[in-house]
């Protein structure tokens, strides 16, 4: 009987479930965002955010914690060196679920899983960057440019006019 036991299976026996969530958790700490199902992202989700909380605190203990879990010592090391200072000062909620749509093949629900303050597009805290360029004139330093350049042509339109006055 399975009284009491919520998690997802996945279809999966246990250590089948673990060493994909292994490998897709050290896939979404290599590149910050990966694509997958929306039953395996939410799996993922429980899988990953502990160990961020863990990163958090960079000592030997919690290194081997992650470790065991992750199996990977280059993305453990990318976890506590760039993941964590990036996210240390939220709370929780590290990892955001966006749904896709359906795939072509299967028809199986998609979902992108990211870092939350990985993506600058979509982090409403993020720093906006204002329009560079408006609808008004050039700059003064090139209407300076301009102004003496016009005004260069027009002694140059003086002088010929005169020097035809002068030759009739």
């Amino acid at each position: 009987m399975r009284h009491g036991k919520k998690f997802n299976h996945l279809s999966r026996k246990t250590a089948h479930r673990s060493a994909m969530l292994a490998n897709m958790a050290c896939s979404l700490i290599e590149h910050k965002r990966i694509n997958t199902t929306v039953a395996k992202a939410k799996a993922l989700r429980q899988f990953v955010e502990p160990l961020v909380t863990k990163s958090k605190e960079d000592t030997t203990h919690n290194r081997r914690i992650v470790f065991r879990n992750l199996r990977d010592k280059y993305a453990v090391t990318e976890l506590f060196r760039n993941v964590a200072v990036k996210v240390g000062d939220r709370p929780g909620g590290y990892v955001r679920i966006i749904k896709l749509g359906n795939r072509l093949g299967d028809n199986a629900e998609m979902a992108m899983v990211e870092f939350v303050d990985y993506n600058e597009l979509y982090n409403p805290k993020g720093a906006k960057k204002k329009k560079s360029t408006r609808r008004r004139g050039k700059k003064s330093s090139n209407v300076e440019t301009v102004k003496t350049e016009v005004a260069a042509k027009v002694e140059e339109a003086k002088s010929e006019i005169s020097e035809t006055k002068e030759e009739a």
